[in-house]
């Protein structure tokens, strides 16, 4: 028997770091994301293959399913005395997701039947776009489990990458109680052609961007209530220029708690529209607001990836 699952890429479009603490924030399925197809095979093993966007292999390992069955195992012996190379760490935690995801669902990896699984997905891994969060959702999807007490058992973070993966439209997303509040809404406005995605040719490690935001001494409630304020009137917004200094003003909000500076005054202070940090500053995307010659300056600054709004987001 093969079953395959999908889920979609995310990008946060308001509420970064703020997202964590309960603001109510804007959150983009996008075009691209990450099938998991599985396989029965007449074996006990887990055959694990990851592929890129071209098709090709970056990822492969094989795993017993006995060390899955097995509550007090932490992680498969053979990876945990190696020397942890990159690939090694990927090892790691995949491990860690699967022996999560049967301590969730004891059914989960404990029949008979060994499996064949391979990865495949649709956008660079160093985009940004949930390389992780797709994987969660898609093992969540095969063991049967609720992937936000997947995330929660092993990479962490608000949710919202979870609940792009499921949702094929915008979402509003917010922490209440300790739980994810999703709702789908409209969102296509009038000047989405002004809209780019520009990636920064850098990953940015979301983890120590949230340890940096949490080392900050702020009034967190009047944060989360401004956010929340932006989010909403930035869903409703129908003028572009209005639109602009939303933008400008969430990226000022948070460059003060940061103790960071924005990322147009940093990188590109000549850019006559304006420019939005997207989930963790310093890489992957941002959102530029211009006109149809944007690509032309980023490119020109040697940001070659440029993607318009339509073609980016779900």
């Amino acid at each position: 028997m093969t079953q395959q699952f999908y889920s979609n890429g995310k990008l946060l479009l308001t509420g970064e770091y703020a997202v964590l603490d309960g603001a109510l924030s804007l959150a983009l399925p996008t075009k691209y994301g990450q099938t998991l197809t599985v396989k029965e095979l007449d074996s006990s093993m887990i055959l694990w293959t990851s592929l890129d966007e071209k098709g090709e292999i970056w990822f492969r390992t094989s795993l017993q399913l006995e060390f899955f069955r097995n509550s007090d195992v932490k992680i498969p012996i053979e990876v945990e005395n190696n020397l942890l190379t990159s690939t090694d760490k990927v090892a790691k935690m995949l491990s860690k997701i699967l022996l999560e995801a049967n301590r969730l669902n004891p059914n989960f990896l404990n029949g008979e039947m060994g499996y064949e699984v391979h990865t495949n997905l649709s956008f660079p891994r160093d985009w940004g776009l949930g390389s992780s969060s797709t994987l969660i959702n898609n093992i969540a999807q095969w063991a049967n489990v609720d992937p936000f007490a997947l995330l929660s058992k092993t990479f962490n973070g608000s949710g919202y990458d979870i609940a792009c993966a499921q949702h094929n439209r915008p979402i509003v997303y917010q922490i209440k109680h300790g739980n994810p509040f999703i709702q789908e809404i409209e969102f296509n406005p009038s000047f989405k052609d002004n809209l780019f995605f520009v990636h920064l040719n850098r990953k940015q490690n979301s983890r120590e961007g949230i340890t940096r935001y949490k080392g900050q001494e702020f009034d967190k409630v009047s944060l989360i209530n401004k956010i929340s304020e932006l989010t909403e009137e930035c869903i409703s917004c129908t003028e572009i220029t209005r639109f602009k200094e939303l933008m400008n003003t969430h990226e000022l909000l948070l460059a003060g708690i940061l103790n960071l500076p924005p990322v147009k005054k940093n990188l590109f202070p000549d850019f006559e529209g304006a420019i939005k940090s997207l989930g963790a500053w310093g890489g992957d995307f941002v959102l530029a607001i211009g006109d149809k010659n944007t690509p032309e300056y980023f490119i020109n600054k040697g940001y070659k990836i440029v993607i318009p709004f339509a073609e980016m987001i779900l």
